[in-house]
Formats: structure tokens, sequence, C-alpha cells
């Protein structure tokens, strides 16, 4: 490398190292709080220099000026954030069940720290927990590859300098958001016709016992319940997941189907 050309590299890798550094920093799998800072900025360079050499000829037109750079430099990281908080769409939906899952069975109350959320503050045990399996089963299906996959082909959708219109941004957020509400309803359904069933028959129950103590028999036996019931269905709870992540990364990157 000579000298000549080494403001044309630093630029072009702090470009590209703008779009992709926010996408890793949102994308579920590889850019999770618990993950240590260093190991996620460490990737994110490692990433961004694989990627320099495919994508740097979009770059060939910046040269050394300045107000074409920040602009560029600001439009790299605007859609490295649609594409990586579309992403992350993605783990608020196990949250989400968590959270009805939690109400159905009579564990809301049982709070604990999110880890997958930074300083963010506690959430519902259930839901820790789902997201925790979520991103090992992602990590473990090597879905997280199709993911760093799909930087590079942002760059086949979205070249550089070519901002999306808000319509359409917005529009992807609402999909994806909405795809994520659906799946965590879909995730917690047995739940929910559980926790119909038993509080109706509950009810019938306290008709026809008046003098029986619903409360202290309802609380346990629905815990007791509800526990069976999801350590009979988390497997098909996650298939599911992992399905919808599936289905949102090829909606995201259309390139990689």
């Amino acid at each position: 490398m000579t000298v000549s050309i080494l403001p044309e590299f630093a630029l072009a890798f702090m470009l590209v190292f703008a779009r992709v550094g926010t996408m890793m920093m949102l994308l579920p799998g590889v850019g999770e709080q618990v993950a240590p800072q260093r190991v996620r900025l460490s990737l994110a360079v490692f990433v961004t220099l694989l990627t320099i050499p495919i994508v740097r000829p979009a770059f060939t037109v910046v040269g050394l000026n300045l107000d074409l750079a920040v602009r560029l430099l600001v439009t790299e990281i605007l859609i490295g954030f649609t594409f990586g908080l579309a992403g992350r769409f993605l783990m608020s939906s196990l949250q989400t069940a968590g959270v009805l899952i939690s109400q159905q069975i009579g564990l809301s109350f049982t709070m604990a720290l999110d880890p997958t959320g930074g300083d963010r503050g506690q959430a519902a045990a259930l839901g820790t927990f789902l997201s925790l399996l979520g991103i090992s089963l992602i990590l473990a299906s090597n879905l997280h590859h199709v993911a760093i996959a799909g930087i590079v082909d942002s760059y086949l959708t979205l070249r550089p300098g070519t901002l999306p219109p808000s319509g359409d941004a917005a529009q992807l957020a609402l999909m994806v958001a909405n795809s994520a509400f659906i799946t965590a309803v879909q995730i917690s359904a047995p739940f929910l016709v559980f926790g119909l069933v038993f509080n109706v028959g509950l009810g019938v129950l306290s008709r026809m016992m008046p003098q029986l103590q619903v409360f202290f028999l309802a609380m346990p036996a629905m815990i007791l319940l509800g526990t069976v019931i999801f350590i009979f269905v988390l497997g098909l709870m996650m298939d599911g997941f992992l399905a919808h992540v599936t289905l949102v990364y090829r909606e995201l990157f259309p390139g990689l189907r």
C-alpha cells in the first residue's frame, strides 16, 4: 500500500464501517449487549475489512470532497440503522411472548434483570429466558452468518449514497414490527387458550362450591400446569421463532434467497 492511496482507503473504511458497525450493533445474535464491547467492535472492524474490497469501487467517486463524504457518512449510518432496527424487532417478539405467557400462568410478578438489554432494567423472567434461548439458537443454527452476509447484500439493495425513501423505510419498520407481534401471539397462543379455559373453569367451580378457597387453589395449580405446558411446547415455540427470523431475513436481504 502506497502513501498516495491511504486517504482513499481511510475514507472507504470510514464509510463502510458506518453502515457495517451500525447494523452489527443492532442485528440479533451478533449485536447483543451480553457480548463484550471489545469483541463486538473487533468483529465489526473485521467484517468491514472483508467488505471493503467488494464495495470499494462504489466509493471512488467520493475522492477527497469533504461535503460529499459527510453526506455519505450520514446516509450510511441511516441505512445501517434502518436494517439493524428491523433486525432488532425480531428479538422483541420473544420478550412480548414472555410477558403474555407470564400473565397467563401467574408468573407476571417474577421480574429479572435483562442481560440482552444492557442497563434497560428489569423484564419478565420468562421473556429473558426466551431471549437468551433465541440468541443461542440463532448462533447454533448459523443464522448469524446470514445476517453478516446480508450486510454485503445490503449494498446491492441500497448503493452507497442512496438513502431509502422515508415511506419505504417506515413501511419496512411497520412490516417487521407487525410480524414480530403476530409471532409473539402465535408463540404464546397455547397459554392464551390455557388461561381462558382455566379461568372459566375456576369461575364455574367457585359458583358450584362457594365455600372453596379458589385463590389458594388457583395460583399453585395455574403455575404448575402452566410450567408443564411450557416444557412440552417450548420446542415448537422456538421452531416458530427461527422460522420467523428466516422469513424476515429473506425480506431484508432478497439477494440471499
